[in-house]
């Protein structure tokens, strides 16, 4: 079934690589010198340097944040090519274009959904070489992965088929993150949370083009399976912009340089606006018109969360609820975890792998992101 492109879509995904190679991150640079030298001015609770050498912890943070926007705009460029606009098949946009049938099921859940995918994905551009232009800027080595990309990605039509650094084709959904946010209670405090709705070794893309067909379903346009394939991202989706914000607002508190938790602030920001959009996306397709529905090809089954209606699924429930800070304080809505063990740098490239992101990557990649991970996570603010 074919769906017009909406008129004011955005051009064709650029090439991934030529974008991030481009001028930006040409080249390498000496590792910044060591900490601060005695003559930095300190202001408030951070350094003020912006044209000098960072500390060791703040070159550390940037560069494992980094390395996780370099993994975050691989695999949203695999949602863009097969489910963006201008996507599939890949030309400059006009009226006339048609959407193919995982685009329509995403446009099931928004209809606004691939536009969203693509700007996502070009925000993730953004970051990673952002960071990594920081970095030189400030003496520091920026992150290159060139050598990681070579997972096979999909083959349906639409994908460029060139070598990835994640895997997004046999994925392991921690949906847990959609009923902590519903929750009363804080993880930092150690609460835990169970599954929103059971994603096991599922595929987040169409992987060749017979994923594009299925029984059709007499409920919304397009068919039963790309529509699974459609709901699985659209959990996948929010569960990656969760783990940024957390990700960002635990590393924050261990910056030293103003500039750096400058930086910081302004792309977290951007990351719990990505979230925002992507809790609400996911809630579309457990429920009507969606849901219920079963894919009799991969077995999944999305019930629909208002009926019977649970609190903590409850689709319509898309900002944090107040959860606790301290005993001895009020409940507040805000971003949780903040803490490193549970959304730092090493915690984000377990729940990364435990995902299924790197499956077939090697280990060098492993020992690779693990370094660099706990060195971001071992950085501690400077005073002086």
């Amino acid at each position: 079934m074919k769906k017009k492109l909406h008129p004011n879509s955005l051009s064709r995904p650029v090439d991934r690589r030529s974008f991030l190679k481009g001028g930006l991150l040409a080249g390498g640079a000496a590792v910044g010198a060591g900490l601060l030298g005695s003559g930095t001015l300190a202001r408030a609770q951070g350094i003020t340097q912006e044209s000098g050498p960072l500390s060791k912890g703040d070159i550390a943070i940037l560069r494992f944040l980094a390395a996780a926007e370099l993994i975050e705009a691989d695999l949203w460029t695999q949602y863009a090519e097969l489910g963006g606009i201008g996507a599939n098949p890949p030309i400059e946009v006009d009226p006339n274009q048609t959407l193919n049938n995982y685009q329509i099921a995403l446009s099931n859940l928004d209809p606004d959904g691939p536009q969203y995918i693509t700007s996502n994905w070009k925000d993730e551009l953004t970051h990673a070489a952002f960071l990594n232009a920081y970095l030189e800027s400030r003496g520091a080595e920026p992150v290159i992965f060139d050598e990681f990309e070579t997972l096979p990605g999909s083959t349906a039509t639409g994908s460029t088929g060139i070598g990835r650094l994640t895997n997004i084709m046999n994925l392991n959904v921690d949906t847990s993150f959609y009923v902590r946010y519903r929750s009363l209670e804080n993880p930092d405090l150690g609460a835990t949370f169970p599954q929103a709705i059971i994603l096991k070794g599922v595929t987040a893309i169409p992987r060749t083009d017979a994923d594009f067909e299925g029984r059709s379903n007499p409920n919304f346009p397009g068919n039963d399976h790309v529509q699974a394939i459609a709901n699985v991202a659209g959990f996948h989706f929010g569960y990656i912009e969760q783990g940024g914000s957390s990700l960002y607002g635990s590393l924050i508190q261990k910056a030293t340089d103003l500039e750096v938790i400058k930086i910081l602030y302004a792309i977290g920001g951007d990351e719990v606006a990505h979230f925002l959009e992507w809790v609400d996306f996911a809630g579309n397709g457990v429920q009507a018109p969606v849901a219920p529905f079963s894919d009799p090809i991969s077995g999944l089954n999305f019930p629909d969360f208002f009926n019977p209606l649970n609190p903590l699924i409850q689709p319509s429930l898309i900002f944090p609820v107040p959860t606790e800070f301290k005993p001895n304080l009020p409940p507040v809505s805000m971003i949780r975890p903040l803490s490193d063990k549970f959304g730092g740098a090493v915690a984000t490239i377990k729940s990364f792998t435990q995902d299924g992101l790197f499956i077939g990557q090697s280990q060098q990649f492993f020992k690779t992101v693990q370094e660099m991970a706990v060195a971001a996570d071992s950085a501690v603010r400077l005073t002086q």
